[in-house]
């Protein structure tokens, strides 16, 4: 068994233009003094990195890998969040999603695909520059408009929906496969990969390609009522990536999975600070270095409620306070007798 790296932290939640989050060295001094050991970076935000410039310079990306050294911390992974929810988007949300790619693709559906399938080329290319093995990301939606099943779908639409999907993510697959890196789905509401069967149909569809994985996330699991545990035991070999986020579901006599519209505050799920939530993060930890989960424990602060400096500072010893360090020897060998073929034999009757 491995111990589980850590703890790290995402820093797509707390860059901001006003200092110490304005720029890469100073939120990494600012995390590092936390207590943290890594940080995953979004690749869509100038003030921490050039995504281009990082997968065609290397001396450009050991630059930026300098920087977060310098702070005492690595870079765990690159993210491409934003990126990746436009290689797939369906054009109902056309216009919603502008602000995810620059301002001379508005409104056009084709040019914004094709800028983010070249943004995730990078991304693998960069991640190989800085010595990365997995890399963050979204799927994007062709289907999530008709998740629930009413007006009633027609034959055939999920595994078109699903082939048209596995068509434009091959690609991109392939070229992280020339690098060695892994592609880490944060299976999502929103996305067409959003739970386990999703993520098998996909699976299927790009021929279980080895670069196709999971960013394990149990928060959005606590939201579907989706059993966050049984998933290791289901996927553990396919989670490459685990974002150490919580969550609360409190369902009421008014309102419940679909949250009547309502805004993150007043919905029965929301996402919570570590520690204030119904996450059993102690399980978690567990099943993942009982199978070998050998990444690193990264939180993504989210909450409705707490302020993220807070839920910043409240991180770090959360996650490191569960971080387990594996044992080298059974619990019981104390009480062992030694290896002895014939006494074995002996005690079978053989």
């Amino acid at each position: 068994m491995k111990s589980i790296k850590g703890p790290a932290i995402f820093l797509a939640q707390f860059a901001d233009d006003k200092a110490p989050f304005n720029n890469l060295k100073n939120i990494c001094q600012y995390m590092a003094e936390l207590g943290y050991k890594g940080v995953q970076i979004p690749s869509w935000d100038s003030r921490m990195i050039d995504l281009q410039k990082a997968a065609e310079s290397k001396t450009y990306a050991e630059e930026v890998a300098g920087i977060v050294e310098d702070s005492g911390m690595v870079i765990t992974e690159l993210s491409t969040h934003l990126q990746g929810q436009l290689v797939a988007v369906h054009p109902a949300y056309n216009e919603l999603f502008d602000g995810f790619a620059p301002a001379n693709l508005k409104g056009d559906l084709k040019g914004k695909t094709e800028w983010a399938t070249q943004q995730l080329k990078y991304a693998a290319k960069a991640s190989a520059n800085l010595g990365l093995t997995a890399h963050a990301t979204f799927s994007g939606a062709l289907m999530w408009h008709t998740v629930y099943p009413w007006p009633q779908r027609p034959a055939g639409l999920v595994d078109t929906g699903f082939g048209e999907l596995a068509k434009r993510w091959t690609p991109i697959l392939d070229e992280f496969d020339q690098y060695g890196v892994d592609v880490c789905y944060e299976l999502h509401p929103g996305e067409d990969l959003h739970d386990g069967i999703t993520f098998e149909m996909f699976l299927d569809k790009v021929n279980h390609h080895k670069r196709a994985n999971i960013l394990y996330d149990p928060s959005h699991f606590v939201l579907q009522c989706l059993d966050y545990l049984q998933f290791i035991d289901f996927y553990h070999e396919r989670i490459k990536m685990f974002h150490v986020k919580d969550a609360e579901f409190n369902p009421t006599g008014k309102q419940g999975v679909y949250g009547g519209f309502q805004g993150w505050v007043e919905r029965a799920g929301r996402f919570r600070s570590l520690g204030d939530g119904q996450v059993d993060f102690g399980g978690i930890f567990s099943k993942l270095s009982q199978y070998n989960f050998d990444g690193w424990a990264v939180l993504e602060w989210e909450c409705a409620i707490k302020h993220p400096e807070q839920g910043a500072a409240e991180g770090a010893p959360f996650i490191d306070a569960h971080i387990i360090r594996v044992t080298e020897k059974a619990f019981d060998d104390f009480a062992g007798t030694g290896a002895d073929e014939d006494f074995n034999k002996k005690i079978l009757g053989i």
